[in-house]
This record gives structure tokens, C-alpha cells and sequence, in this order.
């Protein structure tokens, strides 16, 4: 059994972020129908490293896991009528198109939650449905610079930068997208009535800045660029080792300092003259001049094997090739290694989160385009998968 087993997701959705919601829902046990455009579909199908097949690139491979497509051109009268015979038998609904964009197609909440009053519709867009910025186009780029995070993340003398070139905001937006979807779905269990959750990019990075906002809003600082180190505690940074590695150290009480300078440094006396975190941020150099001598006079291997005895957090900077090498990544199954009929063994992250009793799985990579034509005949035949009560 499967948290949602006997639930249906109909993703309407291209790319990352509600994409990656129905994708973990899949995990979870539910039953994905991808929806895509009859020509060429989801363009995350060519999105990033090629494969030998021209539809199916690794990244899709990945990202579409656990689902099937069907393919239908909304915006003809047969798409729209079938779609429309899938809302009634389906219980959540994912899209990111532009706002306005399946009102304009005659397929809107008011026509979807007709049709099935139970229905759950999750909005994904760059700024959400409402506000002045709502027909902007959007993509995670946009939305780290939008939403405040770019210009925290780089060097502080330097230009701001896309953390880790990485669609942090689509991600982000996907798993809030599933926090919602799966309270909505509890509100429709209980009441039979279903609902719209409105997620912006933007704002789904703007709710990790910490305390940014009140910090702002209280004493009118604007946190810029602290590049490898931040301005709340010391020492707490990344420093390099004498093998050309780095690592990344976290000193975040004054304990964890005292352990810090007295097992790891051998310096009593900076635990004795620093022992508060305002004495250490005002003489940063100085604190994080000590740790960096002493980083950069071991491999980085012994500067985390020093740090752990010493009790003080610390962890290698680690490239995707030390992931791949690392014991405990292989232990915990971390990285799972699904096969696929067309290329064989492919290595994808695995479910996340765990659950102990009912535990998501993979169960397939990415589809080939249409594979669940004869599945959706199936189900359109059935009068017993309509759910909800609508006309």
C-alpha cells in the first residue's frame, strides 16, 4: 500500500514545478496522466542531456518518473470535451500556464469544479493568479531574482548568481505545491468540496529568506552578498583544505565554538578571549583566519575526520563524482538506479521524504509520448471511476 493509491493526478503541466509535484505524488502511489500537446508534448522531453532517443532526455527521464502521457490539444473541442471526462473521474488537477490561460480555453475552476465539485486544482505560475505582475512570464531564474535570493547569493565584491545554477524556485514551488494538494485533498475528504491552491515561484523563495523581512521591516537592513561565510554567527563559512578541497564548517553556538578552538584548533586562549558570538563577529579576520590556517594544512579527508572527533559540525563540499564515491549516500540509497526498457540502468535521486510504514518507490522513468491512450479508453468507459457528483 501507498500513502495515495486510488488517487488520479492529471498534470497538465510543462517543465519543473507542478511537474515535480504530481511526479512525487506518483512515488506516493498515485495515478499520473501527463497531459501533453500532440505536437512534440512536454518540451522538458528535450530539455537537457540527449539520450539516444530524441523524446527522452535524462532530465525528463527523471522528472517525469512515474507517470503516463496522454496526449490532447486543449484548445481543440474533442481535447477540451475529453479533459473534461477525465476532470470527473480524477481528483487533482496540476497546470502553469500563464493565468487566464485555461479560462481562455473554456477550462477554468468554475467549469472544472462544475464538472467535479471535489476537484483539487494546483495554479503554479511565476507570480501567482493575482496582482499586477500576474501575466508576467515566469521561470525559476526570474523568481530567485524576483523573490530576493539572488541578490543574497555570490561574493560579497562580486555580481549576484543563481544558487548552484540550479531551478531551486521550481523545486521549492513543487513541494509547497503538494503540502497543498494533500491538505486540500483532507478538506475534500471530509467535506466533498475541492478547491484552487495558487502558487507563485516568487514567493515560495521569498518564504525561505529567513528573517530577512522583519530584519528589514524593524531596522531598514538590507542583508546583501556575504559570499562564503554569513553575518549572524562565526565562525560559519567554507574554507579550503591543502589538497585544494573544501569544506564547510558550522560554529553555531558558542559551545560548539569552545569545542571548536579547544579540541579541533588547539587554541584555548581564542576560546577563552572569543567566547561569545558578538566577540567573534567582531573580530571575524581573526577567527577566521585560525580555522583557515588550520584547514589549509590538512586534506580535506582530515579536517572532517577532526572536526567530527571533535564534535563540531563540519562536512566536505562535495561534486556530484564525491556523491556518487560516498559511503554514506550508498547506504541510505540516496541515488537509485532505475532500469528503463529503451537505455537500461539510469541513476536518478530517490523518493523523498521516507516513510517507514508506506514507503513511495519508482516505479518507472519518463514515458514515451501517448503511452496511455488504450488506459484513459479504459477509464472513460467506466461510469464507476466518476467521483464528486458533477453533471
Amino acid at each position: 500500500m501507498r500513502p495515495l493509491d486510488g488517487i488520479r493526478v492529471l498534470d497538465l503541466a510543462t517543465f519543473i514545478a507542478a511537474p515535480l509535484s504530481a511526479a512525487i505524488m506518483g512515488e506516493f502511489g498515485a495515478e499520473v496522466i501527463k497531459i501533453e500537446h500532440p505536437d512534440g508534448g512536454d518540451p522538458m522531453r528535450r530539455f537537457g542531456t540527449a539520450t539516444d532517443d530524441p523524446e527522452r532526455t535524462l532530465a525528463w527521464l527523471s522528472e517525469a518518473r512515474n507517470k503516463h502521457s496522454l496526449t490532447l490539444d486543449l484548445k481543440s473541442p474533442k481535447g477540451a470535451a475529453t479533459l473534461k471526462e477525465l476532470v470527473r473521474r480524477s481528483d487533482v488537477l496540476a497546470e502553469n500556464f500563464r493565468p487566464g490561460t485555461l479560462e481562455k480555453w473554456g477550462l477554468g475552476p468554475d467549469v472544472l469544479l462544475e464538472l467535479n465539485p471535489a476537484l483539487v486544482i494546483l495554479r503554479i505560475s511565476g507570480y501567482g493568479q493575482t496582482g499586477p505582475y500576474r501575466n508576467r512570464p515566469g521561470f525559476a531564474r526570474i523568481a530567485h531574482a524576483f523573490g530576493g535570493l539572488s541578490h543574497l547569493a555570490g561574493m560579497p565584491d562580486g555580481p549576484p548568481v543563481t544558487p548552484g545554477s540550479t531551478s531551486l524556485a521550481d523545486y521549492i514551488s513543487g513541494y509547497y505545491g503538494v503540502i497543498g494538494v494533500l491538505m486540500a485533498l483532507r478538506v475534500a475528504e471530509r467535506t466533498g468540496k475541492g478547491q484552487v491552491i495558487d502558487v507563485a515561484l516568487f514567493e515560495s523563495i521569498f518564504r525561505v529568506l529567513d528573517e530577512t523581512a522583519p530584519v528589514y521591516e524593524k531596522f531598514g537592513i538590507v542583508r546583501g552578498r556575504e559570499g562564503t561565510a554569513t553575518r549572524q554567527v562565526c565562525p560559519h563559512g567554507h574554507f579550503p583544505c591543502s589538497d585544494g578541497n573544501w569544506v564547510a564548517i558550522a560554529c553555531t553556538s558558542d559551545k560548539m565554538w569552545e569545542r571548536m578552538a579547544i579540541r579541533v584548533l588547539d587554541r584555548p586562549d581564542l576560546a577563552a578571549s572569543h567566547p561569545k558570538t558578538e566577540d567573534r563577529l567582531a573580530d571575524r579576520p581573526l577567527i577566521d583566519g585560525a580555522v583557515e590556517a588550520f584547514t589549509k594544512t590538512h586534506p580535506m579527508a582530515d579536517v572532517v575526520r577532526l572536526c567530527t572527533e571533535g564534535d563540531v559540525p563540519c562536512g566536505p563540499i562535495n561534486t556530484i563524482a564525491d556523491i556518487f564515491a560516498d559511503p554514506h549516500f550508498e547506504a541510505r540509497e540516496t541515488i537509485a538506479r532505475v532500469s528503463d526498457p529503451a537505455l537500461g540502468s539510469v541513476a536518478v535521486p530517490n523518493v523523498f521524504p521516507r516513510l517507514s510504514e508506506t514507503p513511495g518507490r519508482i516505479d518507472h522513468l519518463g514515458p514515451s509520448l501517448g503511452d496511455a491512450e488504450m488506459r484513459v479508453k479504459a477509464i472513460l468507459s467506466d461510469p464507476a471511476q466518476i467521483r464528486g457528483g458533477g453533471d
